[in-house]
Parts: structure tokens; sequence; C-alpha cells
């Protein structure tokens, strides 16, 4: 047996024994080092769904992780045990038709770990050891804090939100939204050569962490409009908030690319279908990521993209619940870290 963090349903989150997983040949059992709470595995805790995918049965929560693998199943080659890792939640067939076009994160057979998408759910990453496939571990250098490998998964999330956008190149970009990920938009966004990142929310501290993470300039959304609304050539919406999406088109100039990355809530809302046609916007939806993992793995390593600044605590795994509580607080938190 194991523990994990197990979300049973709406504000029910509880550290507790579960199965262990079975290994089996080219599969390999990874100790748990560090984990990242999203936002999605907060919506499970908070709502008991995400957008439309509910939870139905007990769901180890978690996709954010990297730790050092423990065993190795038979006929696993290029890792060792003792080797650390970052992990790679997704696990794509490789024969549908999506995945034969390249677009593998709309792999019609996905394993997708912490989701409920699917029934039975894909279990998580929240546990004492987890149980992967050998290909969807990516090794980082014996030294390398766990912590900022764990985020490879979002900063993989928004390296593939900018490949749908585009050539970023001297471009002018704002991201709604400074949470994680919009963090690590504005992070990658300058990374792809946008020559003016303008980052906007509410929180004034997760404003500061825009700035040290490379933003231009940053505008408090609530003391007034948009900066320059407009004249932006991409307009990455990060926060999923319905109220943020009027603000993206009306930032956007005329033939401009709107990407939505922040997961919206479930229900219908209203959507200004006016001003993308008579701006002709370029709408595009951004779901997880496709084959940019490893590339993420080595952005982090090499320091081209700096995530420290996003992370705002670490928490033993143990204590999950009071992780999740702290990284339900946006006035105190960012990125929490859980730990082994």
């Amino acid at each position: 047996m194991r523990y994990a963090a197990v979300v049973h349903a709406k504000r029910d989150l509880r550290f507790e024994c579960v199965a262990e997983e079975q290994l089996t040949p080219g599969s390999v059992r990874v100790r748990f080092g560090c984990g990242g709470i999203c936002g999605s595995d907060l919506h499970y805790f908070l709502d008991g769904a995400v957008g439309n995918f509910a939870i139905a049965e007990p769901l180890v929560v978690g996709h954010e992780m990297a730790g050092e693998v423990a065993e190795l199943g038979a006929g696993v080659t290029g890792l060792a045990v003792g080797d650390r890792v970052a992990v790679n939640p997704s696990r794509h067939c490789g024969d549908c038709v999506r995945c034969r076009e390249g677009r593998t994160n709309l792999c019609a057979n996905v394993y997708f770990m912490g989701s409920a998408s699917k029934r039975p759910h894909m279990q998580g990453c929240f546990a004492e050891t987890v149980v992967v496939r050998a290909e969807q571990c990516v090794k980082v250098p014996a030294d390398f804090p766990l912590a900022r490998a764990a985020l490879s998964e979002p900063v993989s999330v928004c390296v593939h939100a900018a490949d749908r956008a585009g050539d970023l190149q001297g471009r002018s970009v704002l991201v709604i939204g400074a949470g994680p990920i919009g963090l690590f938009q504005t992070a990658v966004a300058k990374w792809r050569g946008a020559a003016k990142v303008v980052t906007t929310d509410l929180e004034p501290l997760a404003l500061e962490r825009a700035e040290a993470m490379g933003a231009t300039r940053v505008h408090n959304a609530g003391e007034g409009p948009t900066p320059d609304a407009g004249t932006y050539d991409v307009v990455f919406e990060c926060s999923g908030s319905t109220r943020a999406i009027p603000a993206a088109f009306e930032a956007a100039r005329r033939g401009a690319v709107m990407v939505q990355v922040g997961m919206l809530p479930g229900e219908p809302f209203p959507v200004p279908f006016n001003i993308i046609v008579s701006k002709e916007l370029d709408v595009r939806g951004s779901f997880r990521f496709a084959d940019v993992y490893r590339q993420a793995v080595g952005l982090i390593v090499a320091g081209t993209i700096d995530v420290t600044p996003a992370i705002t605590a670490t928490v033993p795994l143990a204590d999950a619940v009071r992780a999740f509580e702290l990284a339900a607080d946006r006035k105190r938190s960012a990125k929490v870290i859980l730990t082994a």
C-alpha cells in the first residue's frame, strides 16, 4: 500500500492508503519527490469538477511531478534506479487520427494523470510512488532541484499555447491572468521573442511575480481598462474567467490571434461574436500540450525559463489538505509545491 492525496467529492480531500500499482514490462516505479498543485487540482478540490469533468469516484489528484526512479520493469533501458526524472503525465496511443496528425494532446485514447475526464478516472501522481511508462520519464541532473523540474508540465502547457499562437517574434502580447499559467506564459512569450508582454491581474502580488517572470509592463485589471487596448497582436487568456473574455477581444487588434489557455467553467456564457467578426479575430483553443514536454524540461534545466518566482510555498505531501487550502488563496499563493 502507499499513501496518496485523494479527492472524494467537493471539499473532501484525504491523505489515505491506496493500492500499490503493479509494475509492468516497459514501465518504471517513481518515488515522489516534488509536485506542483495546478489550477485543475484545485477545481477538483474546491468544486468537485473541472469544467465538464466531474468526480464520480475517488481520484488521486496531481499531474505535475518529479522524483526518483525506484524500480524498473522488464525491458526498460536508458534509465537506472536512482535516476532523478521529471514525469510527463500524458500517455498517448500513437495510433488514432489525431496522434498521426501530430496532435497527441487530442489523442482519442489518452491517459492523463489526475483527470476525471474518463471513467474509470485516470489516477494522478500525488502519491508516495507512481508507475509510469519509461518514455514518460525525462532525466534531470542529479543536483537539479526537483521542485523546479516538477513544473515542466505547466511550462509545457505554455509552450504549446505559444505554438498555437504562431510566430511571436517582435509581436505585442497581452497575457490575461497572472496565476501560475499566466506567469509561465509571460516567460515563454519573452523567450519566443515578443517585443512587448503586458500581463494583467487583480492581485498586486501576482503582478509583482509577473514582473519577475519578464513582463515588460503589468496592469491591475481592477483599476481601469487594459493599457493600449486594441493594439495587441496576440492575446493569451490564462485566467479562465468568463469576465475576462470581452476584455481579451477588446484588447486584440484587428486580425489578431486570441488563444484561450485557461479552462473556463462548464456552464454556457455569452460570447461577443460580433467583435470576433468585425475584427476578424483568430480565436484558438489550447488544451494541455503535444510533444513539447522534453523541450520544457530542457528550458527549465538550462535556466532559459526560470520558474522560481512562481513558487510561493513548499508543503509536505502528507499535509496535502493544508497545501490545497493555501494554494486556493490567491492573495498569498501562486504555485504551491508538495514535497516528499
